[in-house]
């Protein structure tokens, strides 16, 4: 029997997503969270997507990721799915920061995991949780081969050019300080799907990608690959997003020390937690600012002025870079819903070939579309994002190719 299932890991500080797939068909067999690991109200949440099955929930004390897997695995294994069945190829995990050193979906092994210890002063955040994640899967199957997909892959492409920060070069390669880029498997998933809805190869289509969910990022991609992207050394750098502030003039955070008498880690807090959408108008959720808008809120209006300023700002921007631009693709959780942010954001592009169909973009849909006029010379599309399935592809791809090998 040939192993086609991939379980895909998504592992946070206090949390645990998952996914079960098989590959023969990119089918989810199952979907699950685990919730507040480590404290007394942890929860459980996991469907089963059998049909007719609905979602089982359990809470209580899980002490630890380990126990969450354990739980995970209790859950899979009651629908006849279990992380000991013949049919489960690999594990695939989500890993934020890659660095340098991993430009693809990397076979984990000790090398790797200190690799990636390496690189937490630059994810530290992100990857001692991905690291957890991993090690706790690798002790409960340790035959199985476990693969980490990484968020900043897709952007190694980027030429020196983009990827540099303008400093003292000994200093920026002594700290490994330069743009790395995030949401990666998202803006591969998302270009590739975009090429296909135009019916072309991802080779011959120039596309930017625009990921707006409460993080948010732009990429230019041209023949399949990354040139240039908004997120930097962290994922604070780029567009207005729910709680961070995007781009900020350095210098702020020396005038906020200086005068306001802020620590290091106070601006952090602030430049990550308290700024962006919900520091400009209190609110993080797009739906409600655009309900508040529609009253005449003028902070509300504000904060989308500003969000839809810099957006635009950035089309323009990859525009430049790219030359050439055969579609701009909206995704993520805001890109996928706000029929607003879309239409605004494009507004007096019309002479870049930039434009919105009011009847198609206001359609509610789960499918990749095109909202953009029939005969429009750029296309405007809404692709929704699947990381997941992209971790699960990169995983089983690279599995495969190693038992070819064998």
């Amino acid at each position: 029997m040939t192993a086609t299932r991939v379980l895909v890991l998504n592992s946070g500080s206090s949390s645990l997503k998952y996914q079960l797939l098989d590959m023969r068909d990119a089918s989810r067999l199952a979907t699950g969270l685990v919730e507040r690991i480590g404290e007394a109200t942890s929860r459980l949440v996991h469907t089963p997507l059998a049909a007719g099955a609905g979602p089982r929930e359990r809470t209580g004390p899980i002490a630890d990721h380990d126990a969450a897997l354990k739980a995970v695995a209790d859950e899979l294994a009651h629908d006849g799915l279990g992380l000991d069945s013949p049919e489960l190829a690999a594990i695939g995990h989500r890993v934020v920061h890659g660095g340098l050193r991993f430009t693809e979906p990397t076979v984990v092994t000790d090398e790797v995991l200190t690799e990636i210890e390496r690189l937490i002063p630059v994810a530290p955040l992100h990857n001692p949780a991905n690291l957890t994640g991993i090690r706790t899967a690798r002790a409960l199957r340790p035959e199985l081969p476990q693969v980490a997909v990484f968020d900043t892959a897709f952007h190694t492409t980027m030429p020196e050019a983009a990827a540099r920060y303008a400093i003292d070069v000994e200093t920026a390669d002594a700290h490994r300080i330069r743009r790395y880029g995030f949401h990666g498997t998202s803006h591969a998933y998302v270009s590739r799907r975009a090429a296909r809805l135009l019916g072309r190869d991802p080779s011959e289509v120039n596309v930017i990608v625009l990921h707006l969910g409460n993080g948010a990022s732009a990429s230019a991609v041209s023949g399949g690959r990354c040139v240039e992207t908004s997120m930097g050394l962290t994922p604070l750098e780029g567009l207005v997003m729910g709680t961070r502030s995007g781009d900020v003039d350095p210098a702020v955070t020396f005038h906020l020390m200086r005068v306001a008498g802020m620590s290091a880690d106070e601006v952090d807090v602030l430049l990550n937690k308290r700024s962006g959408l919900v520091g400009l108008c209190g609110d993080n959720d797009m739906r409600e600012i655009r309900r508040r808008v529609d009253e005449g809120d003028e902070r509300a209006a504000l904060a989308f002025d500003v969000y839809v300023h810099r957006l635009k700002k950035y089309i323009g921007a990859y525009y430049a870079v790219l030359g050439r631009v055969d579609a701009v693709v909206f995704t993520a959780g805001v890109g996928e819903n706000a029929a607003p942010v879309r239409s605004a954001a494009l507004a007096g592009l019309e002479g870049l070939g930039l434009a919105v169909d009011a009847e198609l973009n206001a359609v509610r849909s789960a499918e990749a579309r095109l909202i953009s006029p029939a005969g429009s010379r750029v296309a405007v599309a809404v692709v929704p994002t699947d990381e997941e399935l992209e971790i699960a592809r990169q995983t089983h791809e690279l599995v495969e190719k190693a038992n070819a090998r064998k």
